[in-house]
């Protein structure tokens, strides 16, 4: 073959490559046009991408978030386990929200539909999603084992051939307190699949192309070699790093010890805490995904996210601990500790990538609220969960960025979607001065959220926040951010985790933490602190102490 024909073939290869990118964003797009609930229209809260027959993701789309996303690279295997791949139909869609096999926690379904060229498999299409409710006690840290924490289903068909299979639905159905908005959803899993199938059939005829092995092992091998450049060029040797979160029953302590070499990069999390008797634990799958994604973060960030990229990345975490729970352990609310790792993973790099690595941030607080009084007064049951942010770490070229979702980059309900969905009002959501790490570049603000009931009535508070007790860390001189507070507004202070009422008449204030800052604070430009001080993000009084302002 002649160079001229060789660089025309790669060029192809890097178009289909990009309409393989732009057709699970499509279909990422369709799941949120026709969702039901706040949790996926709204804030994002899902995956989508396409597979090869073995089950090898070839590309995600940008919209999601890595819980999700880097979980669902390792789950579509276990359907192809469960499935095997010569007994799939066109029209079929399977299911399951076990959280060994999927994304941690069972209000997370994964759906898996095929799709086919001519009668003939050529790939997979695979979504996860947030939903809502599904039984048991309900979103929060209370549970002791999975089996108290709601319904759990095998990987099962959820279509066939196109047609619902009632019978699971119904138990799905009869198994949640919202079933309109979880049967919703899921149809708009399937149906968001059958669309990445259809635009694949029709890119593979534009192209004319019957199946796309060899445009897998090029996405594959193309981006393992980009991998293992970025991995190569970093000195060799073993990183270590600790940090210590709130947890539940006691203070959870992370370790990992991080040994870059040139074929890969293989985490040990030996000595992390044991496994908690609450819902905080962490499976497998979970944390393979948040900490693959602090990785990413500073290591090759510009190379697509794929089975290649992914490979060259491994973990082993003692069976039983915080990160490798064990059935049946509790693990609703298993985002509070995973959310830690890409923090944990940065602090391993700090050394071996020297400025690139920010402060610490500040975790998400998704409260999940409950009712049962409606709008106009009558007894309506409700619910809903909502996402907040503080702030992000500083970094050694920019301040932290305040109220901005890391590491789960979902996007937050709006005041006004939140509250037509469910009887509540907001009435406050402002930055919270002070509450950035100092530093040569300072740490973003966390931020102040007041709610209250609609009708005065009281209403519940399912609790699952960190960073009460234990401040994200500041870098290379920076100050820690500032930790957060759980209260009501007539003063008194509520724990972080739990089920609390908010009483009649009352309302639940959250006070989110600030990322840490990074640098000397007394390098910092006056100038900039002065801004700091006229926006309202530094007090004169913060001024003067942290960074010696006269």
């Amino acid at each position: 073959m002649s160079t001229g024909s060789l660089h025309t073939q790669g060029i192809v290869r890097q178009v289909m490559w990009d309409r393989l990118l732009a057709i699970v964003e499509e279909q990422a797009q369709t799941l949120i046009r026709t969702s039901f609930s706040t949790t996926v229209r709204e804030a994002g809260d899902l995956s989508a991408g396409v597979f090869d027959v073995r089950g090898r993701m070839l590309a995600q789309a940008q919209t999601g978030t890595p819980g999700h996303v880097n979980s669902m690279a390792c789950a579509v295997r276990h359907f192809l386990d469960v499935i095997p791949a010569d007994t799939m139909q066109p029209g079929d869609c399977y299911v399951t929200n076990d959280p060994w096999l999927a994304s941690g926690h069972l209000h997370d379904f994964t759906g898996v539909t095929p799709a086919f060229r001519d009668g003939r498999l050529v790939g997979l299409f695979a979504a996860t999603i947030h939903v809502v409710d599904v039984g048991g006690r309900g979103l929060g840290t209370e549970g002791r084992s999975v089996f108290e924490e709601g319904i759990r289903i095998p990987i099962l068909p959820f279509l066939r051939r196109g047609v619902v299979n009632a019978d699971l639905l119904a138990i799905i159905r009869a198994n949640t307190r919202t079933p309109l908005e979880v049967e919703g959803d899921l149809l708009s899993m399937a149906a968001a699949g059958d669309e990445g199938a259809r635009r694949l059939a029709s890119m593979m005829r534009e192209f004319g192309i019957e199946a796309l092995d060899e445009l897998a092992d090029y996405v594959i091998d193309t981006s393992r070699a980009g991998m293992l450049a970025a991995i190569r060029a970093l000195p060799a040797g073993t990183y270590t790093n600790e940090m210590t979160v709130d947890g539940y029953e006691s203070a959870i302590r992370f370790r990992a010890a991080m040994t870059i070499s040139d074929s890969r990069i293989h985490v040990d999390f030996d000595g992390t805490s044991p496994q908690s008797r609450f819902g905080i634990n962490v499976v497998m799958n979970y944390t393979l995904a948040y900490a693959s994604y602090g990785i990413r973060c500073v290591v090759g960030p510009h190379i697509p996210n794929n089975h290649g990229s992914l490979e060259v990345i491994s973990m082993s975490a003692p069976a039983g601990s915080i990160l490798n729970a064990a059935p049946p352990a509790p693990v609703a609310a298993r985002h509070i500790m995973g959310h830690v790792l890409p923090d944990l993973m940065l602090g391993c790099l700090a050394e071996p990538c020297g400025g690139r690595v920010p402060a610490e941030s500040s975790l998400m607080w998704n409260p999940q609220f409950r009712g049962s009084r409606g709008f106009d007064g009558t007894p309506t049951d409700w619910q809903i969960y909502l996402f907040n942010s503080g702030g992000t770490g500083g970094a050694a070229d920019r301040d932290g960025y305040s109220a901005t979702a890391f590491p789960a980059g979902i996007r937050i309900v709006s005041t006004e979607a939140a509250e037509a969905a469910a009887p509540i009002l907001i009435w406050r959501k402002e930055l919270a001065c002070d509450t950035g790490g100092a530093g040569t570049h300072r740490g973003g603000l966390g931020q102040v959220v007041e709610v209250g009931s609609v009708t005065g009535d009281a209403f519940e508070l399912y609790a699952m926040f960190d960073r009460v007790e234990n401040a994200p860390a500041g870098r290379a001189g920076g100050s820690d951010g500032a930790t957060g507070e759980v209260r009501l507004a007539s003063g008194p202070t509520l724990s972080s985790k739990g089920i609390h009422s908010v009483p009649p008449g009352d309302r639940l204030v959250l006070s989110l933490p600030g990322g840490g800052g990074y640098g000397d604070p007394r390098a910092r430009s006056r100038a900039l602190v002065r801004d700091d001080v006229r926006l309202g993000y530094v007090s004169p009084d913060g001024a003067r102490k942290a960074y010696g302002l006269d």
